[in-house]
């Protein structure tokens, strides 16, 4: 590893086997400046994480990731658990790519690569964001406590090559089973919830599955996440909720709760599904959430 080289890593699975056919090519525009770009790419699920984590210990100050948002969810983790500061640059090649779009990097990898290299020539930065915490993982789009994290559970477990309709199909599979309403208790400095509820979404960004427009009004970079609580609902009425879900027309419905948060805890009445950044986690009780603001500069 050299000083001033760029460490991009990418996992060959991305995207469908996205990422591994155009490594070559987004090394090569990423390297048109002069810069010397280090190739890594992931073994297993985790093995992102941990070469970013050791990368970024032993001084790389620049990390980019050529990947979806598990992968970016992987790096995130891997920075933040460093004692160094390194910055974060991304060339979505995922299926959802729900943080790329929080952070208007274009959804085209070629010119997404293109702009990257050109502020890494200028020494530039793209923003700052902030990053969530829940229990002591780290998120950058958002997090999950019920329904969506079952459905992103069966989304992953398909290898169809559809894009972000897998998480439409996914959400009508799960129902199939019944939705779930295990009974929540949230508090937060300004919101309470005691009661049956389908799902709680925590949003740094506006997007989750790719075409969920979930919060509207999320920014990651004003220091609030958004918190929404659904209600118990029928299968019915989630078939008629989902076009609203899409178009980010929801927030009026009388099943929604939604306020801005910078902290909270959740504890359910036994242990469920969550899931952060569409990254499925072990079945929990208790959930406790606080952001960092500010807390990773984006290349």
């Amino acid at each position: 590893m050299t000083t001033d080289s760029i460490q991009l890593f990418l996992n060959p699975t991305a995207g469908r086997g996205r990422a591994r056919r155009r490594q070559a090519r987004i090394a090569e525009l990423l390297s048109a400046g002069g810069t010397a770009v280090d190739l890594h790419a992931s073994r297993a699920i985790g093995d992102l994480e941990t070469q970013v984590r050791q990368f970024v210990d032993d001084g790389a100050h620049r990390i980019v990731v050529a990947g979806g948002d598990g992968s970016i969810h992987e790096a995130v983790n891997g920075i933040m658990a460093s004692q160094r500061d390194a910055a974060l640059g991304v060339i979505p090649t995922g299926t959802g790519n729900d943080f790329a779009k929080a952070c208007a990097i274009p959804l085209n990898w070629e010119h997404a690569a293109r702009l990257l290299a050109d502020r890494l020539e200028a020494e530039q930065y793209l923003k700052t964001i902030d990053i969530g915490v829940m229990n002591d993982r780290y998120f950058a789009n958002g997090a999950g406590i019920g329904f969506d994290a079952k459905v992103t559970r069966i989304a992953r477990s398909y290898h169809l090559p559809i894009g972000d309709l897998v998480y439409l199909i996914a959400i009508f599979r799960a129902m199939l089973d019944g939705i779930a309403t295990p009974r929540l208790g949230i508090s937060s400095p300004s919101l309470t919830w005691d009661g049956p509820a389908t799902l709680a979404s925590i949003s740094n960004g506006a997007w989750i599955g790719g075409m969920f427009h979930i919060a509207p009004m999320a920014a990651n970079d004003d220091g609030r996440p958004e918190l929404m609580i659904a209600a118990p609902v029928t299968r019915r009425r989630l078939l008629r909720l989902l076009p609203k879900l899409m178009s980010g027309t929801h927030l009026g419905e009388k099943e929604i709760r939604h306020q801005g948060v910078e902290q909270l805890t959740i504890t359910a009445s036994e242990p469920i599904a969550s899931h952060l950044d569409g990254e499925v986690q072990p079945l929990q009780q208790k959930f406790e959430l606080t952001l960092l603001p500010g807390a990773l500069r984006l290349l």
